[in-house]
């Protein structure tokens, strides 16, 4: 999970800090996801799946596609 979210972060041109105000947590928190240290809470890969635009199955790696699932009416 931990590449994904630096992939993520590095493609849309977003520093460390700026991840963690998307997801509302602190800049050390955000890091230790990203250094593999930490899981991050449901809560919180649904909020970057939402902002990138990608399924919460691509950021956790059971996919390499990135496409959200569709939006149930």
């Amino acid at each position: 999970m931990n590449t994904r979210l630096r992939d993520l972060r590095e493609d849309h041109d977003l520093t460390q800090k700026q991840c963690a105000e998307i997801a509302y947590i602190s800049k050390n928190s955000y890091i230790r996801y990203e250094n593999d240290e930490r899981i991050p809470p449901l809560d919180t890969i649904i909020k970057f799946a939402k902002y990138y635009n990608v399924s919460i199955d691509y950021i956790a790696k059971l996919t390499d596609e990135k496409k959200p699932y569709p939006k149930n009416n």
